[in-house]
Formats: structure tokens, C-alpha cells, sequence
């Protein structure tokens, strides 16, 4: 383990001591902790959540003549990008 020193804003600092009183741990442990979850280990994928995919919609597309996309989904890509 290697020991570093970090500083933080007072109203972070307060929210760690908090969590770490209610879970009856060391500051540090909660960082730890939460780096921990935050970094994926090399080799493994990090946890997504439904926040990581907000970008996808359902919508009807504008297929043109290139219908359907399913099939041609290369060569439309290609065409909205010269666009």
C-alpha cells in the first residue's frame, strides 16, 4: 500500500466523515473504497449503469435510400458523416 496526501474541499471532506461514521470505517477506508469502485482493475470491464447509455433514444430514423439501415448500416453511417 502507498500512502499519499490529497486535499478536498470542506463540504466533501465533511460528507466522507460522515459516511465514514455511519459505516463505522476510517476516512480512508472510505476513499479507498470508493477508488476502488471507481477505477476498474486492468483486464476488467468497469460496472455500467443506465446513466453510461443516456445517448441512445427511440425514434424513427430517416432510412432514405439506403432501407433499410439494418443491412446498409455501414454505408449510412458513411453518408451522415459527409453530411
Amino acid at each position: 500500500m502507498k500512502r499519499t496526501q490529497i486535499q478536498l474541499e470542506e463540504e466533501i471532506y465533511d460528507s466522507l466523515r460522515r459516511r465514514a461514521f455511519q459505516e463505522k470505517k476510517s476516512v480512508a477506508g472510505v476513499i479507498r473504497e470508493i477508488i476502488k469502485k471507481e477505477i476498474a482493475t486492468p483486464g476488467q470491464p468497469r460496472p455500467s449503469s443506465i446513466q453510461d447509455f443516456a445517448f441512445i433514444a427511440v425514434d424513427r430514423s430517416r432510412q432514405g435510400k439506403l432501407k433499410p439501415v439494418s443491412e446498409h448500416h455501414d454505408e449510412a453511417l458513411e453518408e451522415a458523416l459527409r453530411k
